[in-house]
């Protein structure tokens, strides 16, 4: 029996390797090159893990390396195994050391650390940690998981090297009882909780966030709040047995979601204004993140609301999603989140199973914000966003970013929980948002028509020839496709609301290839395109040009994430109150949208710019800032 087992498995060893010979070449040509874009997923420097990997998340130290920890295992998010580690690099990002253990595979569960680096070049790793190694967990509906990696005790331990090693002791960090940590089933006996919001440096004193659970059900996490813990003397006390902490806010109710809201207010992100005030936004089950203020360090806060763009403004909308807020060098803010969700992801936290409001955080966009004086104090207002990262596959879940700012350079951490990377934001991506209040500018970089100044407008104009999306690509064995990543944008002024149905803008041929843009009921605007194998539509948000006087609207189709936008007056447009979505997604194998040689106007388009190339959304605010000029 032992010599036929033996020789079962030479054979199949054997086929294993025939197989692998074979399929070789195939593997070669199925191997997807590098995306011509910055922002595809696949651009970045991997970061190492043991398989799972989650927050990876970045200081720099005082010996001038990049210092990394990450929750990784061999298994799936939650699984035995589960531990934080660390690493280093010396070249932002693109080479890492090996693994050092910070809690070892072999111990009880530990997960989701943060960094806290204090003046002295100490650096802090707190941390989950099942040290009493429970099993399971009950269910608020009398069931129970298996995973076990968020709750327990919340712990520290430090580096005075740099990150090249760890103390030997673990500390706890004390929290304070809450309310809905009593209201557990276990009456507070066990508590529930996690982090992922960075701590931050206030004064003398740094500040730290916890999540609190105040039930486990549906969701995974059926009830949540935020909580943070403040030390007066951790930056400058080297005994740990000595440090000093407070728990946050004061009384016993963190932050929760505004009036009305559901059970789900966690992943709280904390920034420092410069008048001293903190700004938090977190995340919800409601469709948009919600944010509050604190103006004494913590201890009380204004009451939650849903986060705007200006103050009194339209609402920011996301999914339930790590959603996070920095704090720049030149005193602005950066904001990575989704820009989709609304009442539909209610709705979806609502339905049996619970797993939508998780989805769709691909693409990942990115918004700069800056402060605004109020009576009250400082207040963040926000510009229209950026799409900074995406991947082809739209099941792809990027999450959990850090950004790390260098030599006037800016750098994300993202992971899509198997393959945490770094990525560098595009300069243009940055410059943009910073200055995109101000901007006043008409693009002039890939403008191939303008007739704009034109007076009175022609009826027909020439149709200049746009970029194709796909091609063949001869150096592949198969001659197989090559995605060019290539883009263009429809920049119209519209003296009047349209009629439905109005052609504003169409280049079709005899057989229907081309582009046809067209006012439609509600006040919207749609675009056509088709490539003579199929067709592609979306709407912009209903109402944008119901109004009679000048609008102004960008219709911007990106071939690299393959999504169509709107900004129409100004503004990207997000589904409003009728959709979950305001940006649309197109098909991968859609080749162009070159169709007749002669393009015809409507009569109520004042205005024309094509552009052979995807304007950024800071681009097509800055056309319409600059306005209508004859």
């Amino acid at each position: 029996m032992e010599k036929e087992q033996h020789v079962n498995r030479l054979q199949t060893r054997t086929w294993r390797v025939l197989a692998v010979l074979c399929l070789a070449p195939l593997m070669l040509w199925a191997e997807p090159s590098v995306a011509p874009d910055p922002r595809h997923l696949t651009n970045g420097w991997n970061i190492p893990s043991e398989g799972y990997a989650d927050q990876p998340y970045v200081v720099k130290t005082e010996d001038g390396a990049w210092l990394c920890v990450i929750t990784t295992g061999p298994g799936a998010e939650g699984a035995p195994g589960q531990h934080v580690v660390s690493m280093r690099s010396t070249d932002q990002g693109r080479t890492w050391s090996d693994l050092v253990d910070i809690e070892p595979a072999s111990g009880p569960e530990s997960a989701y650390a943060v960094l806290l680096k204090a003046p002295g070049g100490r650096v802090y790793a707190f941390y989950n940690h099942n040290t009493d190694r429970v099993a399971e967990v009950k269910r608020e509906d009398g069931g129970v998981y298996k995973r076990v990696d968020s709750l327990g005790h919340y712990v520290f331990k430090f580096s005075d090297d740099h990150g090249r090693s760890w103390s030997g002791a673990r500390y706890e960090a004390p929290i304070r009882e809450f309310e809905c940590d009593r209201n557990n089933v276990y009456g507070g006996a066990l508590r529930f909780f996690w982090n992922v919001g960075k701590p931050v440096i206030l004064g003398d004193r740094a500040i730290m966030v916890i999540h609190k659970v105040g039930a486990m059900g549906p969701g995974f996490f059926a009830q949540s709040e935020g909580a943070f813990f403040a030390s007066s003397n951790i930056l400058t006390e080297a005994d740990p047995e000595k440090l000093v902490f407070e728990t946050l806010p004061d009384g016993d109710v963190g932050l929760r979601t505004p009036p009305g809201g559901g059970r789900v207010a966690e992943e709280q992100s904390i920034v420092p204004l410069s008048d001293g005030s903190l700004y938090c936004i977190y995340r919800t089950v409601d469709g948009w993140p919600a944010c509050a203020y604190s103006r004494d360090g913590g201890h009380t806060w204004s009451e939650p609301a849903y986060a705007t763009y200006a103050v009194d403004g339209k609402r920011i909308k996301h999914p339930r999603a790590a959603n996070f807020v920095w704090r720049c060098a030149n005193g602005k803010f950066l904001y990575w989140f989704h820009n989709h969700g609304g009442a539909a992801i209610r709705a979806m936290a609502e339905a049996p199973g619970a797993g939508g409001p998780y989805n769709d955080r691909n693409p990942a966009w990115l918004m700069a914000g800056e402060e605004r004086d109020t009576p009250s104090g400082k207040v963040l207002v926000w510009t229209q966003p950026e799409i900074l990262l995406y991947d082809d596959d739209p099941f792809i879940r990027m999450s959990y970013p850090d950004l790390l700012e260098e030599d006037g350079r800016f750098f994300v951490t993202e992971t899509q929980k198997h393959v945490g990377r770094v990525h560098e934001i595009p300069q243009a991506i940055i410059d943009g948002l910073f200055e995109q209040f101000d901007n006043r500018t008409v693009a002039e970089a890939g403008r191939v028509l303008d007739v704009t100044g034109s007076l009175p407008m022609p009826g027909e104009v020439p149709m200049p020839l746009l970029p194709e999306f796909l091609a063949r690509d001869g150096k592949r064995p198969d001659h197989g496709v090559k995605d060019l990543r290539a883009g263009f944008s429809l920049d119209l002024w519209l003296n009047a609301e349209g009629q439905t149905g109005e052609a504003l803008l169409d280049t079709r041929d005899a057989s229907g290839k081309g582009i046809l843009v067209s006012a439609v009921a509600g006040g919207a605007v749609r675009l056509v395109m088709n490539d003579g194998r199929q067709e592609v539509v979306w709407e912009s948000d209903p109402g944008g040009i119901a109004l009679k006087g000048m609008h102004h609207v960008v219709i911007t189709v990106d071939g690299g994430p393959k999504i169509i936008t709107f900004v129409v007056n100004g503004v990207l447009c997000d589904g409003g109150e009728s959709r979950q979505f305001g940006w649309g997604r197109f098909s991968p194998t859609f080749r162009g949208a070159n169709g007749a040689p002669v393009m015809k106007l409507g009569a109520v388009v004042r205005g024309l710019r094509v552009y052979d190339r995807a304007l950024r959304t800071s681009e097509a605010v800055g056309n319409f800032n600059a306005g209508f000029l004859r």
